[in-house]
């Protein structure tokens, strides 16, 4: 049997990142030039769902583990209708994959894509450095790019680290209606529908409105613009606010929506960047983590149960909400419902007095773990309480 060689053929390659660390390697999927924040995922599995997550819209993954691309790419497990990831970093690619699902290697699909990327990179050192100095800009080079053109000589290091930092950061960006629906859509119920909910998508996975579905739940996918006037039209039982790429302190318009839902009592659910939302509605801040979580082994303790869940993360950005006390808002009493045990970030937040609540993690969890899919269970429980 050939063995492919594709990757270790291609192009050299350098990534640099904005405080003047540069690590070389060679060309994976696209071979050219590409800018974000560089930020590390601690997945063994599902790199297909990581990138066609629409919150990693500009942003460059680096994975941690060392061997990426073994099952290759399929047409069933994407979670969106292409790759949004700015670029993607591996240290040893699979030479060709091995796997019954497979229909191409992640290589040929990330040049499909045209997504650039570098591989035979130290992983670990790279990591190890976005922990200690934090998640920041990134540039990864390879062929004309990394040479200063097709007549040009090599670009010397100084020059690629200038355009990485002159590169747009990702505090401030206000990203969610870029990855957003243009159109409302409507995802149905599985067997018998219960309930009619309208999703504000702000970026959201496409198993998100399916795990609804499975539940009766007849989904109503709205753009990030929806006016409050327009989740209303479709006579929801709850409503849900998606996930998404971005700084929450940019969100104006769907806090302000959020808001409105809250004054009228409907149940209410969010995850991620919907936690941030609801936390901002609330009157709660919002900061940047250092590093972010992102990944499929994240512990997180459910407050209100005591269980301890191993759940799917990625975000950079997190709620400024007390750990240790009810905090009165104009919407009534809230707490912290759900708290990383790593380091204590808030992940989840409930109000007392209304039907609503949020995860800062993923409980539609693809591609898994599936501790946390009771959330949408109680999404449920609470629009069957606001219908009695």
């Amino acid at each position: 049997m050939t063995i492919s060689t594709r990757g270790a053929a291609k192009a050299p390659a350098v990534l640099v990142l904005e405080d003047g660390r540069t690590f070389r390697g060679r060309a994976y999927g696209a071979v050219g030039e590409t800018f974000g924040e560089a930020v590390f995922s601690t997945g063994m599995t599902g790199y297909q769902e990581t990138l066609t997550d629409p919150s990693y819209h500009r942003q460059v993954v680096v994975m941690t583990a060392p061997h990426v691309g073994n099952t290759g790419v399929n047409d069933e497990d994407p979670e969106s209708k292409q790759i949004w990831v700015a670029g993607y970093v591996v240290r040893d690619p699979a030479r060709v994959p091995s796997n019954w699902r497979s229909q191409r290697s992640l290589d040929e699909e990330l040049e499909r894509q045209g997504i650039v990327g570098i591989s035979g990179v130290d992983t670990r050192a790279l990591t190890r450095h976005l922990r200690e100095r934090g998640a920041m800009r990134v540039g990864i080079f390879s062929g004309p790019a990394l040479s200063g053109g097709p007549a040009a000589g090599p670009a010397d290091e100084a020059t690629l680290l200038a355009r990485v930092q002159e590169s747009p950061e990702m505090v401030g960006a206000d990203l969610s209606a870029e990855v957003a629906t243009k159109e409302a859509y409507v995802v149905p119920a599985i067997g018998t529908k219960k309930f009619t909910v309208a999703a504000i998508d702000l970026g959201i996975k496409g198993m998100t409105p399916h795990r609804m579905a499975e539940r009766g739940i007849e989904v109503h996918v709205l753009p990030a613009t929806a006016t409050l006037e327009e989740v209303y039209a479709v006579e929801p039982d709850g409503v849900f606010f998606s996930n998404g790429p971005g700084d929450p302190a940019t969100a104006d318009h769907p806090v302000s929506v959020m808001q409105g839902v809250l004054e009228r009592h409907t149940p209410l659910f969010g995850i991620c960047f919907g936690n941030q939302i609801l936390g901002r509605a609330l009157g709660f801040g919002t900061y940047k983590l250092k590093y972010g979580h992102r990944g499929i082994n994240q512990p997180v303790q459910d407050r209100t149960t005591g269980k301890v869940e191993v759940t799917a993360h990625n975000h950079g950005f997190a709620v400024d909400a007390p750990l240790d006390k009810v905090s009165d808002t104009e919407f009534g009493r809230a707490e912290v419902s759900h708290v990383c045990l790593n380091d204590q970030v808030v992940e989840g937040l409930q109000l007392l007095d209304r039907p609503a609540f949020s995860v800062q993690y993923h409980p539609e969890a693809a591609a898994g773990p599936h501790d946390a899919a009771y959330l949408f269970d109680r999404f449920v429980s609470l629009m069957e309480g606001q219908r009695a």
